[in-house]
């Protein structure tokens, strides 16, 4: 299959990527990745089998061995790790910083590289993640890089762990988006950083569905693709 029926987004956490991707994958009958689960599930898995986030062997194994499958619900994608659904698992800020650390770690990424580039299968892929147009799919045609100010994300993730029943504190998740954003940006193994033809859209003020318009003006550009 031709690399141009892809579409990678990368960003930092809370910019939106997830749901802009989906909504992409579904207008567009097309695979999704969403690469940061897999971080985020193998985070889950080392800290469940109490493994350190700082044994690059040992992660790397755990990494290979995952059964990971992601499965369309009809309203989103289901993350299943041995046949269970551990979305809402994943979502909590302790292991959003499991994945970030673990993600700074080169064995941890390549181990997980090539189960990445096995998503891209016809008719085309949605690639979710933070290195995705820089590392994983640098031929991507359409390369969008999804921002938003680190106060904005901050809010979004709090009402969003707020209505999944979460205790949460925004002040506290503002100074963790901000570690991580630190962390993500200046870590010596794929930064993250938009790639050099990426289109950067800055979505602090914008709503989820104008994102989706103007990814989808970047595909009929690109693509040649008409979606309706």
């Amino acid at each position: 299959m031709s690399v141009l029926n892809l579409i990678t987004i990368d960003g930092p956490s809370g910019s939106g990527k997830g749901t802009v991707c989906h909504i992409l994958a579904k207008k567009l009958q097309w695979h999704l990745l969403d690469s940061g689960a897999l971080y985020r599930i193998l985070a889950y898995a080392a800290l469940q089998n109490k493994v350190s986030l700082t044994d690059a062997k040992a992660l790397s194994e755990l990494a290979l061995s995952l059964d990971v499958s992601f499965v369309s619900n009809g309203n989103g994608v289901d993350t299943l790790l041995s046949g269970e659904n551990i979305g809402d698992k994943l979502r909590t800020e302790v292991v959003g910083q499991a994945a970030s650390e673990v993600a700074s770690i080169q064995d941890v990424r390549t181990a997980l590289l090539a189960r990445q580039k096995a998503f891209l299968q016809a008719p085309g892929l949605i690639a979710d993640g933070r290195d995705m147009g820089t590392v994983v799919f640098p031929d991507a045609a359409v390369k969008v890089f999804l921002d938003a100010s680190a106060e904005e994300r901050a809010e979004r993730r709090f009402n969003q762990l707020q209505e999944k029943g979460f205790n949460v504190n925004i002040a506290q998740i503002l100074s963790e988006i901000k570690e991580r954003d630190f962390r993500d940006r200046n870590r010596a193994v794929a930064p993250l950083r938009p790639a050099d033809d990426a289109i950067v859209i800055d979505s602090t003020t914008l709503t989820i569905d104008e994102v989706v318009s103007k990814v989808l003006a970047l595909v009929e550009l690109k693509l040649k693709i008409t979606v309706e």
